[in-house]
């Protein structure tokens, strides 16, 4: 290759100034910042059919978080921050894709974020220096920056256990639930593992279930969650309490105040 090539090729124009991978928390926020913020031409490849990442995924009965509402939030923008009404302490799934389905309405993000699309290969070319990004449904697109945001729950962990393959009865991973749930009556379930998940899980399913056998390695300790619906009396210029039923209460400062 000539210098005179190499020079050319190193000013190629690219598809996008950055692309993300993913459209959950992060990757909606890092949208939000280029695109609105540093006025760059800015595409999201996402592999759900809808924004949220874990929380799109994780559907399983029971799943909620487990950090208080009022700061498992956004919080660059103190309009959002006060405007939206978390209705428990830790709350629920459905609760917390509600909250990212506003924001994406919101900011207008959705016209930039491409679903139902994985990527399978990201490849640097040094002459050039961009990025290739491929995916699964054919695009190939080039771009100055990749900004990775699966985060560290987007790979489902199935372990190699004998016989899984041939199991005739029905089998499901709790980061890959169907959507439109599972209904568990009369029937005979086993839960492998008494992590966090499991924890959430096991007395949903054990409700429904006739018959509930958990398989566990090392048994796990659990404290009260203290988990309760939250009252936010509005007054303005003054802290706005969260006070749950169990009694505990933390502030959130009203714009304005110090």
């Amino acid at each position: 290759m000539t210098n005179i090539e190499s020079a050319q090729r190193a000013g190629a124009k690219a598809d996008f100034d950055a692309i993300i991978i993913g459209a959950g928390f992060s990757g909606m926020y890092m949208l939000h910042s280029l695109r609105d913020k540093l006025d760059l031409n800015v595409t999201v490849f996402e592999a759900g059919d809808g924004v949220g990442g874990t929380w799109y995924w994780n559907r399983y009965p029971g799943a909620r978080c487990d950090s208080d509402s009022y700061i498992y939030c956004y919080t660059f923008d103190k309009n959002l921050l006060q405007e939206w009404n978390w209705s428990e302490r830790y709350p629920e799934q459905d609760g917390i894709l509600r909250y990212l389905e506003h924001c994406a309405e919101r900011f207008d993000l959705k016209p930039d974020i491409q679903f139902g699309k994985r990527v399978v290969e990201v490849l640097f070319d040094e002459d050039t220096e961009l990025w290739t990004v491929r995916t699964d449904k054919g695009d190939a697109v080039t771009t100055r920056y990749v900004i990775p945001a699966v985060g560290a729950l987007s790979t489902a962990n199935v372990p190699p256990i004998e016989g899984l393959s041939s199991f005739k009865g029905k089998c499901y991973h709790t980061s890959r639930w169907p959507h439109d749930g599972v209904d568990f009556t009369a029937k005979r379930v086993g839960v492998i593992g008494t992590g966090a998940t499991a924890v959430q899980a096991i007395p949903e399913i054990a409700q429904q279930a006739k018959h509930l056998t958990v398989f566990q390695r090392t048994p796990n300790f659990c404290v009260p969650a203290r988990n309760g619906a939250v009252s936010i009396p509005r007054s303005p210029g003054r802290a706005r309490p969260i006070t749950t039923e169990s009694g505990s209460a933390s502030r959130i400062p009203s714009s304005g105040s110090s």
